[in-house]
C-alpha cells in the first residue's frame, strides 16, 4: 500500500485519482474508481440542470459507499452556468471534495470550506498554483504540458513543472498529464506528487461511457496523434488529431476568430461523437499519454494493475539497483 497525505486526507486507499472529463464522468465510471480504491470524480458541467445533477449523484450513493468528489470548472461558456445551485447540489448530497478548473475559485471557497468541503485545484503554472494556496485551498493538481483538454500557455512539461511546484508549495500536490500506469505514478511521486490524477486513462476502461469506435481509435493511436488548439484565444486545447480538429486549425491559422470558430468548439458536438462513435466529426479532448495506453481495462484491473507495478519497482527494481 502506498500511503501518501493525500490518501490520509482524502480516506482513499490508493493514491490514484480520476479526472472530470465532460460527458464521461458519471456514476457508473466515478463509482467504480472509488470502489477499486481510488478517488472517482463526477463532473458537473455534463448535466442540463442542477436537478439531473442531483439525481446522478444520488445514483452514485447508491453505487458506493466509499469517497467519491466532484469536478466544478469555471470557463468561458457558450451557455449560462448556475454555479451557485450546483455548488448547493454538491452541499446537499455531502459531497465532502471537490476539483475545481479554470477561473479562480476564491469566491466559493469559504462557503465550501464551511461545510467541510475541501478544494482541489488545477494549475498550469507555478505562478497559479502558489495563488490557490494562497486563497485557501488544500490541494493543487498540476497540468503539464501533455495533459488532455487545457495544458495552459506556458508549454512545461510534467517533468519540470511538477517538482517546482511541490517544492514551492505546503499544501499537497495532485499530478496529472502523461500518466498511465505504475512507472508514471512512481515517477510522479518521487517528483513530489501525493497522487496522480488521469483521464485519458481512465477514458480507455471498460466503464468508461464512451463508444468502442472511440476507444479502438485511441487504442491504434500514437503520442503524435493530438494536437493543440485555441492558441490564439489564450485557451489552449489539447485534442485528438482528427478531420474536424484540423480545419478548426486552419480556420484558427488564418484568422477566424471566436464568434467563426464557435460552432465548431461546441461541447454538444462531442457529445454526440461520444455516444455515437464518430471520430471524425467533433473536437474529442486526448492526452499525449493515449501513446503507452495498449489495453481497455476494468477500471479494477487498471488500478489494480497499477499499484502491482508500483509495488514491484519499490520492492524489485530499486532493490536490486541498490545493492
Amino acid at each position: 500500500m502506498l500511503k501518501t497525505r493525500i490518501t490520509e486526507a482524502l480516506n482513499i486507499q490508493h493514491p490514484i485519482i480520476q479526472g472530470g472529463m465532460q460527458w464521461i464522468s458519471k456514476a457508473e465510471l466515478t463509482t467504480a474508481v472509488s470502489n477499486a480504491g481510488g478517488l472517482g470524480i463526477m463532473t458537473a458541467l455534463s448535466f442540463s440542470s442542477p436537478e439531473d445533477f442531483d439525481q446522478e449523484l444520488k445514483k452514485a450513493h447508491q453505487l458506493t459507499d466509499k469517497p467519491f468528489g466532484v469536478n466544478l470548472t469555471f470557463l468561458p461558456s457558450f451557455r449560462e452556468i448556475p454555479y451557485d445551485e450546483l455548488i448547493d447540489v454538491i452541499i446537499s448530497n455531502q459531497i465532502k471534495i471537490i476539483e475545481t478548473a479554470g477561473r479562480n475559485p476564491e469566491a466559493y471557497i469559504g462557503k465550501l470550506h464551511r461545510e467541510n468541503i475541501k478544494v482541489l485545484h488545477k494549475c498550469t503554472s507555478l505562478k497559479h498554483a502558489l495563488k490557490a494556496e494562497a486563497i485557501g485551498c488544500d490541494f493543487v493538481g498540476i497540468d503539464g504540458y501533455e495533459c488532455a483538454g487545457h495544458p495552459g500557455e506556458d508549454d512545461v512539461t510534467s517533468l519540470i513543472l511538477l517538482p517546482l511546484v511541490s517544492k514551492a508549495l505546503k499544501i499537497p500536490v495532485v499530478a496529472s498529464g502523461g500518466y498511465a500506469d505504475g512507472r508514471g505514478l512512481i515517477a510522479a511521486l518521487a517528483l513530489g506528487a501525493e497522487a496522480v490524477l488521469m483521464g485519458t486513462r481512465f477514458l480507455m476502461t471498460k466503464e468508461a461511457p464512451v463508444h468502442d469506435n472511440i476507444k479502438q481509435t485511441f487504442l491504434k493511436a500514437s503520442e503524435k496523434e493530438t494536437l493543440l488548439l485555441e492558441r490564439t484565444l489564450k485557451n489552449s486545447l489539447r485534442v485528438y488529431k482528427n478531420r474536424h480538429a484540423q480545419k478548426v486549425l486552419e480556420m484558427e491559422l488564418n484568422g477566424a476568430g471566436l464568434e467563426e470558430l464557435a460552432p465548431l468548439l461546441s461541447g454538444m458536438l462531442g457529445l454526440k461523437s461520444l455516444k455515437d462513435g464518430l471520430v471524425q466529426d467533433s473536437l474529442l479532448a486526448l492526452g499525449q499519454v493515449v501513446g503507452l495506453i495498449d489495453d481497455i481495462p476494468s477500471v479494477k484491473e487498471l488500478i489494480d494493475q497499477i499499484i502491482e507495478t508500483a509495488m514491484d519497482i519499490i520492492s524489485n527494481r530499486f532493490k536490486a539497483m541498490t545493492q
